[in-house]
């Protein structure tokens, strides 16, 4: 089973790229301090995102499967990356009258989300370049 396909287009316009995967389009950026012209999130922001994203939606999905009271989620995401490595610090608030128990259990399974098994896990890139 084939994976999400994105692609990536820059041109004249410094440090800007259109993302799209077939069936939304979205932008990258840089700040403007760097010389981008600050028409989208950097890329480390959507790599946070991402995580992001897919924490708030597997737990909403796992609350609602369990008939649990869970109203929403907030989550906080940083990274910062060092030569030992990128640390992420994920942050998450759950709003809604869960017990001790659902909250620690939906804890539990944030660390089940898909994009967070990814990111901690062995991760490969194999980068080739296609004719023109």
């Amino acid at each position: 089973m084939a994976g999400p396909s994105v692609t990536a287009d820059i041109g004249e316009l410094d440090y800007q790229v259109r993302l799209a995967d077939g069936t939304h389009a979205w932008i990258a950026d840089e700040p403007a301090s760097i010389g981008g012209g600050d028409t989208g999130p950097e890329p480390a922001s959507l790599l946070l995102s991402s995580l992001g994203a897919c924490t708030s939606i597997t737990l909403k999905m796992y609350a609602k499967r369990k008939e649990w009271p869970l109203e929403g989620v907030h989550v906080e995401l940083s990274m910062k990356s060092t030569a030992e490595g990128t640390h992420i610090d994920r942050r998450i608030a759950l709003q809604g009258a869960l017990s001790d128990e659902q909250r620690e259990r939906l804890l539990q399974i944030a660390n089940a989300c898909p994009m967070h098994k990814v990111l901690s896990g062995a991760i490969q890139i194999e980068s080739g370049l296609t004719p023109q």
